[in-house]
């Protein structure tokens, strides 16, 4: 693939902002006790994992049909991610005001690109 115009997918910024929040979930995931991954931590980290997952995997579709498909399951894996596990850590008292801090700010930008690559990919489509 050494065509110009193609970006790999570790280059692509929604996938990169997606890997930033997996990694600092697993953090947050790796202080939790043994109840607490079991209770929330466990679907917390997975809906955050599934976030890169699913743009990697509609990234690596063909028809910008399938890829917008796997782009909203994204983007519904992290409203899961953040405003339901996330809040729900924080509101509970298990996660830091600076960890909820972190993970505010970047799902906030990645809310917007994700938005953004799903339009765009769809604009694609009507060409």
């Amino acid at each position: 693939m050494n065509d110009r115009n193609f970006i790999t997918l570790k280059d692509l910024k929604v996938y990169q902002l997606a890997r930033v929040l997996s990694s600092k979930a697993w953090d947050v995931y790796c202080d939790l006790t043994f109840e607490q991954k079991k209770i929330m931590g466990d679907q917390f980290i997975r809906s955050m994992d599934s976030i890169g997952a699913n743009i990697a995997e509609g990234y690596g579709r063909y028809h910008a049909m399938d890829q917008v498909k796997f782009y909203l399951y994204s983007r519904g894996s992290m409203f899961e991610a953040y405003y339901h596990w996330t809040s729900l850590l924080f509101e509970r008292k298990i996660i830091s005001e600076a960890d909820f801090g972190y993970i505010n700010t970047h799902s906030k930008d990645l809310e917007v690109r994700l938005n953004n690559f799903i339009s765009s990919t769809r604009k694609s489509i009507k060409k």
